[in-house]
């Protein structure tokens, strides 16, 4: 609703818009995208029209959607799941990623379901089993070997700091 009414405001008349993208009838000047692209960034937005930059993004809401939005993140094939939700080669997907983000997409992946490990041991609602049955990990031990590789903690430690040090999503 806030990205339809800006663009609306700079005199563009959206045909669709859904989570990280917006259609619109017009083809808009510099000068309005700019102006755009100011106001969405004040509103916390990105305005993206680069092709390759809105494949990136489409990959990181596809898997960001996947752990965050299910209840429960079956062992999948992250190829297969990026390739049938964006209709691309994942070779394609994969060396774009590397290339744009500097990461492949599987660590982009780990750091991801590593924040939801993070998030649940600070909700201290489920045991370190239940988590790892959530997030697709075939044990206890990967979970925690993964943990420890990517954080420097082990699980139930970081449970017992007193300030937890998660990252945003949008700093992964």
């Amino acid at each position: 609703m806030v990205v339809k009414a800006e663009l609306e405001k700079a005199g563009l008349h959206p045909t669709a818009i859904e989570l990280g993208e917006a259609d619109i009838h017009e083809q808009p000047g510099k000068t309005e995208l700019e102006a755009l692209n100011a106001a969405l960034k004040h509103l916390g937005f990105e305005l993206i029209d680069n092709r390759k930059a809105t494949t990136i993004e489409k990959v990181k809401t596809i898997l960001i959607g996947h752990i965050y939005q299910k209840s429960d993140a079956e062992n999948i094939n992250l190829s297969q799941l990026l390739s049938n939700n964006l209709h691309y080669d994942y070779a394609y997907l994969s060396n774009l990623f590397s290339e744009v983000e500097g990461t492949t997409i599987e660590k982009y992946f780990i750091s991801l379901k590593i924040e939801k490990v993070k998030e649940l041991l600070v909700y201290d609602e489920l045991s370190l089993s239940e988590i790892a049955d959530k997030l697709g990990y075939s044990s206890v031990a990967h979970l925690s070997g993964q943990f420890k590789k990517t954080t420097g903690l082990t699980p139930s430690f970081y449970k017992g700091l007193k300030e937890h040090k998660r990252k945003n999503i949008d700093e992964l």
